[in-house]
C-alpha cells in the first residue's frame, strides 16, 4: 500500500517469451512414432535466389539446448546452433531454384522443397511437422503447425539449417556477381537491391515472376509468366 492508502500501481509484467520444445516429438515417441522430423524453409520473400528447405530428425536423448526460430537468432548464434545440429541430429536439405519458383509459384516450389528435404533424410520419417498452415507429400503422416518453428524443438532446428545454409549459398552468389550485395541482404528487397537491378539489370539467379524482377526484365507487370501454374 502506498502512503495515502491506496494500492502502487503496478507494472505489467512482460509477456513471457515461448520457445521451442519437444514435447510434441516426445508424445510421438511414447505412442511408438518414431522417427520424427520437423521442416521449414527460409526465402520465400527475397527477389533472387532459391527457396532453400530442411528437415532435420532430433535425438531425444541428445537435443541441442538453446533452439528457436531461426529469426530469433542472431547470425553468430544461429552458425554455433548449425554445427550442433548437424552434429547430432539427422539432417537433409533441398532447394527450389528460381526457375521452378517462376513455373509453379512460390507456395508450390517452397512446398515441392520440403517434400524433397523429408525424402532426402538418411532414414524415413513415421511423422513428419512442418511449420506454416499447409502439409506437405511426405510419404508419412505430416501435420502443419502454425508458428511450429517457435514451438516445435525439430521446427525450429529446420529453420536454423535452412537460413544458415540459404546465407551461405547467398554469400557464394554474392562472390560470383559482385554489386549486386547478395551476401548482404540475401536477394531480399532493399535499396541496395533496387539500385543494383536498376544499375546491372537481374542475373539468371532472380525470380523474374516477382514484380519488380519483371520490371528489371522490361515486362509489364500485369503481363503473365511465360509458363503456367503446374501442379507439384
Amino acid at each position: 500500500m502506498s502512503r495515502n492508502g491506496t494500492a502502487a500501481a503496478r507494472l505489467p509484467l512482460a509477456e513471457e517469451i515461448l520457445r521451442p520444445t519437444f514435447r510434441r516429438e516426445r508424445a510421438a515417441f511414447k505412442r511408438g512414432v518414431w522417427p520424427v522430423a520437423g521442416c521449414d524453409e527460409a526465402g520465400r520473400g527475397p527477389l533472387a535466389g532459391p527457396v532453400v528447405a530442411a528437415a532435420v530428425i532430433l535425438d531425444p536423448d541428445d537435443v541441442p539446448r538453446g533452439l528457436d526460430d531461426s529469426k530469433r537468432l542472431s547470425a553468430e548464434r544461429r552458425e554455433v546452433l548449425y554445427e550442433r545440429i548437424c552434429a547430432r541430429a539427422q539432417v537433409a536439405v533441398a532447394l527450389a531454384p528460381p526457375r521452378r519458383i517462376d513455373r509453379d509459384n512460390i507456395l508450390r516450389a517452397s512446398l515441392w522443397a520440403l517434400a524433397r528435404a523429408v525424402c532426402a533424410l538418411p532414414v524415413r520419417p513415421k511423422l513428419v511437422f512442418v511449420d506454416g498452415r499447409d502439409r506437405i507429400d511426405a510419404g508419412c503422416d505430416c501435420q502443419a503447425v502454425i508458428g511450429g518453428d517457435g514451438l516445435v524443438a525439430s521446427i525450429a532446428a529446420a529453420s536454423i539449417v535452412a537460413k544458415v545454409a540459404r546465407d551461405r549459398l547467398m554469400a557464394c552468389l554474392g562472390a560470383a556477381h559482385p554489386g549486386y550485395g547478395f551476401e548482404r541482404h540475401m536477394g531480399y528487397s532493399v535499396p541496395e537491391h533496387f539500385s543494383a537491378l536498376d544499375r546491372l539489370g537481374p542475373t539468371v539467379h532472380h525470380r523474374r515472376s516477382f514484380s519488380p524482377v519483371a520490371l528489371a526484365f522490361g515486362e509489364a507487370e500485369g503481363d503473365e509468366p511465360a509458363a503456367a501454374i503446374l501442379p507439384l
